[in-house]
């Protein structure tokens, strides 16, 4: 089904961060148009956040992806914020309703899925390096699932140690030793200046069972190929993006997606 031409009834969703992407414009546009969805997803970076949230109400768009450095600022913002986003003082995705912005957060589900989906044992010792707004969302997605051996690493103490102490995870200030599972949720190998970086020692990935980056692009970093080259398991954060993009597809549009849809759409980001 071919989507219709823009118009003046086109309703417009967009992202907002501070590194912009051609993913989820990929993502979003093409499902629109294999759906023939009378839509428009853009990707845009401000520093007049609030202006920014401004224009969405005014302007109407339906919807707003929310990014770092975005996600906990945006809150007082907004006039609802749902649970999801509330316990880990994070928003991913606000929903425009008639000038009502609501918050919520799809990372989280997207995460938990993702355990699930690629058997991660839950009695695994897990490592998770970051203390920003999405390792709150995947500290509490392991939570949720069940893993009770969980130590968050981070150089800021306050911020790794809130999040540590309302997961009931552990809090270090080094990187630990011993652990089966590394989770990377932090900018180190995302394209830019960091690009090259490896977040974890060479020592713990051999040591390792398996690897989650939730750096989104590239999808190879050091770390996954690292992981990839010392034959161990991977969970990509190009994975993370697709499932929680495909929750945010729903609220904006309605529309529940296939899981065949979202790989097919996410193949297609990939290649922009």
């Amino acid at each position: 089904m071919a989507a219709p031409s823009l118009n003046k009834d086109t309703r417009v969703c967009i992202s907002l961060a501070g590194r912009p992407s051609n993913l989820g414009t990929r993502f979003h546009n093409s499902l629109y148009a294999e759906l023939g969805l009378d839509f428009l997803y853009k990707a845009f970076t401000t520093d007049d956040l609030e202006g920014a949230v401004r224009g969405v109400r005014a302007l109407g768009f339906r919807g707003c992806s929310v990014s770092m450095p975005f996600k906990t600022t945006i809150i007082p913002m907004l006039d609802a914020v749902e649970d999801s986003a509330a316990d880990i003082d994070a928003v991913n995705t606000v929903v425009n309703d008639d000038g009502v912005l609501t918050g919520s957060n799809t990372d989280v589900e997207a995460v938990a899925t993702l355990l699930v989906e690629h058997a991660l044992d839950p009695g695994s010792r897990v490592v998770l390096r970051g203390s920003g707004s999405m390792a709150s969302a995947v500290s509490a997605a392991f939570s949720r699932a069940g893993f009770e051996r969980v130590t968050v690493w981070a150089r800021d103490p306050e911020a790794g140690g809130r999040i540590a102490e309302r997961d009931g995870h552990h809090y270090s200030e080094v990187e630990p030793d011993g652990a089966d599972l590394l989770v990377n949720v932090t900018p180190l190998g995302m394209a830019g200046p960091d690009e090259d970086a490896l977040s974890f020692s060479p020592e713990s990935v051999r040591a390792a069972s398996a690897v989650f980056d939730v750096v989104a692009l590239p999808v190879e970093t050091p770390l996954v190929r690292a992981a990839r080259a010392a034959g161990l398991p991977v969970v990509t954060g190009a994975e993370v993006h697709a499932l929680q993009a495909a929750l945010q597809f729903e609220r904006y549009t309605g529309v529940r997606l296939t899981r065949e849809q979202v790989d097919r759409a996410h193949a297609f980001a990939r290649e922009g």
